[in-house]
């Protein structure tokens, strides 16, 4: 009996050692927290003004035009709850909201921050359906869009709840809102083009999840119309366990003199088509809706119904700091039955002489994650024809087979870029804001993606890392034929 006494002893002064440590690093990641929130920059008021949006079961009861319609009214509201009252130092030409600066959405020829609707020159071969990013606007697949419409389709590309005006629209939107919106869209594509003609659906980051949750739920119901094909652009299929966890950082902001704890980065609005500034809840909402996704296709897997998809064309750098390579392939790819799926993976720049650089392990990001068996979907891997060569090749392994075979892409990797990003697939090296090689470089008072960063530290507004990040890629043309070969002609 005193044996056991001594041993419940130790087991509860353990438990209570274990207890006060857990606390004790709790209060001091709080602290930590604290601090670096009240060394930030002061919130201003486009992370305070929140948008009136449609929430999900308003979308669900609207029309394309009733969308429109609240669309203007909420950029109106922004011109005057945001725009006209800025302080003093807030109006400089590296602010978007400013009226005064060439970063100014309204002043451009068209804001793409905005809903639009691309028409053919001549009867309609098809629709499609196009899902801007997280903190992202309609501009990153405008250029997706335009190819579509050359090739005979209607190219419907929505503003999501929540984006292409303020960053705190975010802290009062969810992934339920999107999902809505996207059947919003949907509904006004197929209303305008109805079937048997096809249906597309074109998804970038975030929007890729969002589409594939449309599909999942168009299986289920009759009222939703079915794609025909899904396009998915660097998928938020899966993204960092941190997510998780977001809404205990910003646990804080329940107190006003913490408000900033609800932001996970505060930076200045200097792009005029994407929110710098990113807030707790757009994190956590993110989070549920690719777990949520997850759980739906793997229900789905198990009742054997992921046959009924329409096939999925997915591109992805193997090198994706925003979403989980790994969950594309493990938590789509592998549980996807033989049903003309492709997976198109942009390879790190195996030529590149920066390897000394690198971290440890990077040059063999791959290994262990692609499937040396025979898998259902068709798997296309862009990368060196051999390590000491920037000539790139497609390496192909059909569906049901484990051999590969090489094909050249007449494109060369430049020397210059050790390997594509998250932000970069959808965008040529011509695009005007994001290209390395603009063709209009006054269009938006900024190209961001021309930018060579050489000079002193502490100059610019923003850190160097979020400026020297690839925008474009160099394998646009390549991207495109492959959209190319799933458009019926």
């Amino acid at each position: 009996m005193n044996v056991q006494r001594t041993r419940w002893s130790r087991v509860r002064k353990t438990l209570r050692v274990t207890v006060l440590v857990i606390v004790v690093f709790l209060l001091g990641a709080l602290g930590l927290r604290l601090y670096n929130i009240q060394q930030g920059p002061p919130l201003a008021v486009w992370h305070t003004y929140v948008p009136d949006e449609l929430d999900a079961d308003a979308l669900d009861d609207s029309t394309w035009q009733d969308y429109i319609q609240r669309e203007n009214k909420i950029f109106d509201e922004v011109r005057r709850n945001v725009t006209d009252q800025l302080e003093d130092e807030d109006q400089v030409d590296s602010n978007r909201y400013f009226s005064g600066a060439t970063v100014f959405p309204a002043r451009f020829a068209h804001d793409w921050n905005r809903s639009y609707i691309l028409e053919p020159a001549g009867p309609p071969a098809g629709v499609v359906v196009l899902l801007h990013g997280l903190t992202d606007s309609p501009y990153s697949l405008r250029h997706i869009a335009a190819h579509y419409r050359d090739l005979g389709f209607v190219a419907i590309g929505i503003r999501l709840p929540a984006h292409g005006t303020v960053p705190a629209a975010l802290t009062d939107s969810t992934w339920e809102d999107w999902v809505a919106a996207t059947r919003l869209a949907v509904r006004e594509a197929r209303r305008r083009v109805p079937a048997p003609k096809p249906l597309h659906i074109v998804g970038f980051s975030n929007g890729g999840a969002l589409a594939l949750m449309y599909a999942l739920e168009a299986l289920d119901n009759p009222k939703l119309a079915r794609p025909d094909q899904l396009v998915l652009i660097s998928p938020m299929i899966g993204i960092t366990r941190f997510a998780r966890f977001a809404g205990l950082a910003g646990l804080p902001a329940v107190l006003p003199a913490f408000a900033k704890a609800a932001w996970l980065s505060i930076v200045p609005e200097f792009n005029p088509f994407k929110y710098n500034s990113f807030p707790v809840y757009a994190a956590r909402q993110s989070y549920e809706l690719t777990q949520v996704l997850q759980d739906k296709i793997v229900k789905r897997q198990r009742q054997g119904t992921l046959a009924q998809l329409p096939p999925v064309l997915t591109f992805h750098s193997v090198l994706d700091f925003t979403v989980s390579t790994r969950a594309v392939l493990n938590a789509l790819y592998a549980r996807l039955p033989a049903n003309g799926s492709e997976l198109v993976l942009f390879d790190l720049n195996r030529a590149t002489k920066l390897g000394p650089l690198m971290r440890r392990g990077v040059e063999w990001y791959m290994s262990g994650t692609l499937p040396n068996e025979q898998h259902n979907y068709r798997l296309t891997i862009v990368t060196n024809a051999s390590a000491s060569s920037n000539d790139m090749v497609e390496r192909i392994s059909e569906a049901g087979t484990t051999t590969t075979s090489d094909r050249p892409i007449n494109i060369a990797y430049p020397n210059e870029i050790y390997s594509l990003s998250h932000v970069a697939l959808p965008f040529p090296t011509t695009d005007t804001l994001y290209g390395q090689h603009p063709d209009n470089i006054e269009e938006y008072g900024i190209s961001l993606g021309a930018i060579a960063i050489r000079g002193e530290v502490g100059v610019l507004i923003t850190g160097t890392e979020s400026l020297s990040r690839l925008t474009s890629n160099p394998f646009y043309p390549y991207l495109l034929k492959r959209i190319d070969g799933v458009i019926p002609r």
